[in-house]
């Protein structure tokens, strides 16, 4: 019974009541405007933060891979020093005239006088 005296019920045309509703329907656009303005900037915070993240993974990532590549290159320089010095060493003996007379006895079969060179066969191992 109420809903039907409700609907009976004039409504006041004053200057006060039109200024009141005014002022309703201004604080209502503007409390729409704060909620999607607080949604855009929201998601704007969310996009942001899944692009940080992703380039912080991303970064991680790229980091592991050089930090790999980097240990294999010191193992790489480690054996390459090593060599380098067997080479020095190398160079080294090469200036003696009596090491390389050893290795033309051994490698070329050259001999001095009166000197017999016996090449012996070298082991094999036995394979199961």
């Amino acid at each position: 019974m109420s809903g039907l005296r409700k609907k009976n019920v004039a409504k006041i045309e004053s200057s006060y009541v039109m200024q009141h509703e005014k002022k309703v329907q201004t604080v209502e656009r503007r409390k729409r405007g704060l909620v999607r303005r607080l949604t855009l900037y929201a998601v704007c915070a969310a996009v942001i933060s899944v692009l940080a993240v992703s380039m912080l993974i991303t970064q991680a990532s790229t980091l592991k891979e050089k930090e790999q590549e980097k240990e294999e290159l010191q193992h790489n320089l480690a054996k390459l020093e090593k060599k380098e010095t067997l080479l020095k060493e190398e160079i080294v003996k090469l200036n003696d005239d009596d090491y390389i007379a050893k290795l033309a006895r051994r490698d070329y079969f050259l001999s001095d006088k009166g000197e017999i060179i016996f090449n012996l066969p070298k082991k094999k191992e036995d394979k199961d």
